[in-house]
Order: C-alpha cells, then sequence, then structure tokens
C-alpha cells in the first residue's frame, strides 16, 4: 500500500497484460475477506470466550484490541515491506503467518495466550492487506479493468464485515468459539497454495530501507495507552492512581518520540506533510473518531444482545446484518452523490445521522429493544456512516502527490484500526465505571447483587453509547472545522483508498 504511483507506473508499463489476473484477483480477494473477518467475527463469540477462559469484564477487550493495535501499527511498515521486499513474497509470509496465530489462538487455554495469538495475528494481517492491495494495482494495468478490481475489492470490505457476525454466531453456536479463529488454517493455506501458481511478484525500485525504530515506537506508545486505559477501569486502580498516570505518561513520550523521529529520519514511516495537510489530517482524524465509536458499539450491543435480551451467537450475528446490509446499500448511492456534492456535506450529515443513532442506544430497554431502539439506531448509523466512510476515503487523497499516494491511502486504514483499538478500551473504562457506580451504595445483600446486575450493565452500556456518541459528535466538529475540499478536488476514483 505504501508504493508511489511513479513505481507502479514503471511496474506496469513494462508488463503484458497477465491472463490469469482474474484468478488471482479471487485469491487475493480471499485473503482480504479473512483479514475483514477477523475484525470481527470473534465479537459475537465474546461472552463465550469471556465464560470459557475466565477473562474478566475489564480484560476482555483485549480480544478485540490486541488484533487491532498490531495491524494499524504496523500497517505502515508492512506495506513498505511488501514493496521492497516483494508482493507476493509478502503475501505468502501473511497468509501462512496469519494461519499459524490463528491455530494458537484457536487453542489457547488462558486470556493471555489468546491475547498475545490476537496480536501476532494483527501483525501478519499488517503484512498481507497491503500486499493484496498492490498486488491488485499491478496486476490490473488497464484503467477500466484495474476500477472493476477495486470495486470487487471494496465489496468484499464493506460484505465481509457483515459475513464475519454471522459465520461467528454459527461456529460459536453449532461447533466452538474456537472454530472463529481455527477456520482461518485451513483457508489461509489453501489460498497460499492457489497463489503460487497466478500470482506474479513485483517489486518497487529505489531505496530499501525501513523504519522499524518508528514503527516500534509507535506501537509500544499505542499499546501502553490501551493498557492504561485498562488499568484506569479496574476499581482498585483507577485513573489516579500511581501506576495509571506512570503508564499513561510513558504512552506520552512514546507516541512524542515517535513524532520527533518521523521528523528527522530519512526515511519516515509516516511523512509529516501528509496528515498535517488540513484536508487530509481532518479525514484521518474523523476515520479515527469514528472508529473509536464504532468498534466498540459492536462491542457492547453483542453483550446486550446475549446477556440481556437472551439471543443466542447465531440471533446476535443475524441481528449486526441491518447495520452491515445499511453500509453497503448507502455507500452505492453516496458513491454517485459524492461528485456532485463534495466531502463536506456528506461528512457533517452523515456524522449528524452517526449522533442520533448512537443516542438512540442509549434508551435501549432491559428487555424486547432490538425492533424498537436497536434497529432504528443500526439504519441511522450505517446510512450516515457510509456517507463518511466514501467521503472521508476521497478526501484523504485530496493534494497528494504521486509518491505519497500509497502512504496517505495506508493512513486511512491505520487510523480507523488505531482508533477502533483506542475507542473500545476507552469506553470499556467508561462502562465498567458506570457499573461500578450504579451498584455501590445499592448493594446491601448477596440477593441485590443477583438482582441488580442486569440493571447496572444496561447502565454500563447506555453510559458507553453515550460517550460514543460524544465522540462522532466530536468528529462532526472536525468535519465542520478542518474539511475544505470542493467536489473538484476529490479523486475521480475513490474506491482505491476506501478498500
Amino acid at each position: 500500500m505504501s508504493s508511489s504511483t511513479d513505481d507502479r507506473t514503471a511496474i506496469t508499463a513494462t508488463s503484458t497484460v497477465d491472463p490469469r489476473r482474474w484468478v488471482a484477483l479471487a485469491v487475493i480477494g480471499v485473503a482480504q475477506l479473512m483479514i475483514i473477518l477477523d475484525a470481527t467475527i470473534v465479537n459475537v463469540a465474546l461472552p463465550s470466550i469471556q465464560r470459557d477462559l475466565g477473562i474478566s469484564d475489564v480484560d476482555r477487550q483485549w480480544v478485540v484490541t490486541a488484533y487491532m493495535l498490531t495491524f494499524g501499527g504496523l500497517l505502515l511498515l508492512g506495506g513498505r515491506i511488501a514493496d521492497f521486499v516483494g508482493r507476493k513474497r509478502t503475501f505468502m509470509i501473511g497468509l501462512l503467518g496469519f494461519a499459524v496465530a490463528s491455530g494458537l489462538g484457536g487453542i489457547a487455554t488462558s486470556g493471555g495466550l489468546l491475547f498475545a495469538a490476537r496480536a501476532v495475528q494483527g501483525g501478519f494481517a499488517a503484512l498481507l492487506a497491503p500486499a493484496a492491495l498492490s498486488l491488485i494495482t499491478v496486476t490490473f494495468t488497464e484503467p477500466r479493468e484495474r476500477a472493476r478490481a477495486f470495486g470487487v475489492f471494496g465489496a468484499i470490505a464493506g460484505g465481509g464485515a457483515a459475513i464475519g457476525q454471522v459465520l461467528g454466531g454459527v461456529l460459536t453456536q453449532y461447533a466452538s468459539w474456537r472454530w472463529c479463529l481455527g477456520v482461518n488454517v485451513p483457508i489461509a493455506v489453501v489460498t497460499a497454495l492457489a497463489a503460487v501458481p497466478v500470482v506474479r511478484e513485483s517489486k518497487a525500485p529505489g531505496d530499501t530501507r525501513y523504519d522499524v525504530p518508528g514503527a516500534a515506537l509507535a506501537v509500544a506508545g499505542l499499546v501502553a495507552l490501551v493498557y492504561g486505559f485498562t488499568e484506569a477501569a479496574k476499581p482498585e486502580v483507577g485513573w489516579t492512581s500511581g501506576s495509571t498516570m506512570m503508564i499513561l505518561a510513558a504512552a506520552v513520550v512514546l507516541l512524542v518520540a515517535f513524532v520527533a523521529r518521523e521528523k528527522r529520519t530519512a526515511n519516515p514511516l509516516l511523512p509529516l506533510r501528509i496528515p498535517l495537510d488540513r484536508n487530509r489530517g481532518g479525514a484521518y482524524l474523523i476515520f479515527l473518531l469514528v472508529g473509536a465509536g464504532l468498534f466498540a458499539m459492536f462491542l457492547f450491543l453483542t453483550y446486550y444482545f446475549q446477556v440481556n435480551l437472551g439471543y443466542s451467537p447465531l440471533q446476535s450475528g443475524f441481528a449486526f446484518l441491518p447495520f452491515s446490509g445499511g453500509i453497503i446499500l448507502a455507500a452505492a448511492v453516496v458513491s454517485q452523490v459524492l461528485p456532485r456534492t463534495g466531502p463536506k456535506p456528506l461528512m457533517v450529515g452523515g456524522l449528524t445521522l452517526g449522533v442520533l443513532g448512537m443516542l438512540w442506544l442509549t434508551r435501549i430497554p432491559a428487555e424486547s429493544g432490538f425492533v424498537t431502539h436497536v434497529l432504528p439506531a443500526e439504519v441511522l448509523l450505517s446510512v450516515g456512516l457510509a456517507g463518511v466512510f466514501i467521503s472521508a476515503s476521497s478526501t484523504a487523497l485530496v493534494g497528494v502527490g504521486a509518491h505519497d499516494a500509497g502512504v496517505a491511502s495506508a493512513l486511512l486504514s491505520t487510523a480507523q484500526q488505531v482508533g477502533g483499538s483506542l475507542g473500545t478500551a476507552l469506553l470499556s473504562t467508561v462502562y465498567t465505571s458506570a457499573v461500578t457506580a450504579y451498584l455501590t451504595g445499592r448493594l446491601r445483600t448477596e440477593a441485590d447483587l443477583q438482582r441488580l446486575h442486569l440493571d447496572g450493565v444496561l447502565h454500563g452500556y447506555r453510559a458507553a453509547f453515550f460517550w460514543a456518541a460524544m465522540l462522532l459528535l466530536t468528529a462532526m466538529a472536525a468535519a465542520v472545522a478542518l474539511i475544505t475540499a470542493r467536489r473538484d478536488d476529490v479523486p475521480a476514483e475513490p474506491a482505491a483508498a476506501a478498500a
């Protein structure tokens, strides 16, 4: 994902049309689907995972955030490695490493082992995802065919979340939550074998040095930040404890050191000129904030469905389909409207709908709340956020030079994954604090705890949804203040960025 357009042009100009290019697209698409699935397939399984491995409410978010942190934190480095080591070679390494990490996660006997396996999964996904996108770029040399290929790639990315929710429900209910991870092993191995004869190797010319220290600082800083949020959620620790403040201070130091390094190194992982542009920086900030609210919404709705409404894992998976279906349908409309309106109206309008949808969830009742509260909220969120995703993806490439096109596009995925991990950790802290505050003063006997437990967790969900709405409101303020791009400024083919 981080190769420049000039490099790609140099490669494709000397390439003949690949007769097996559509078969290669199918193989690459399966790999991309696997990556998308793993961001959502464990959501529905989380209550089962938590019970089986004895994971606390505070620590359960690591099942999600461990994957997203390493995926997002290493994505830019993964793109550089793919460009210079070889896209096909990196693709194969990513597939096989992803399979091994998935298998280890599937047989994990403790929460710590599962968290570690998920982190390794994310690291190999950071190799696999940019290699897959770059392979499409160099495989399809004719503009019209390339646009169609990116359209297929984008549809996979959009539909993968829905498939992940349903597949996670099916596997958890009829087999075991372990198969939500184990299913990747045969898929990855078969995909790797299929890629050998049909996917061409390619490399980018030029400097092959990597900013490994920069990547290490970024990931370490983000992990420390999430760990600090997690510690703050523990009743015996809290925000004001010395350990929490030290961890958060270390996170700030590491992230500041990352920025300082990127300013002075000759081969930065993230050239600061890219996010410091007003429109592009606004788009990345919006993606980060929306990711923070959205991934947390999936987490808490999963528990609301299964703990409060008594849904099975399969029913929970299907309960998310209106959201995923709405995103896909609305995105098709937004893609047609964007060239006429420009990005800002769609962003502001979409985020307004998103805020309303999230606030609607703050009123979920203890029983029978799907049709009256969850379904309308999912529709509002899906329609609104489709406008945000398409518009922000296009705005992220406004004014980008050819040399920076790959990094600018990759940074969108990084912002979304990092935002999701930080938001999940932060709102998990909000949830835990709200539950504790609700139960404090109301408990007199053991019977009181049993009677008030569901009311307490419901209060926690509502608090988390409220602050998720505030994150989306902050994103809307960023769109109003920072986005100045007009309809003539956006790239003609936003699909590549979105994918």
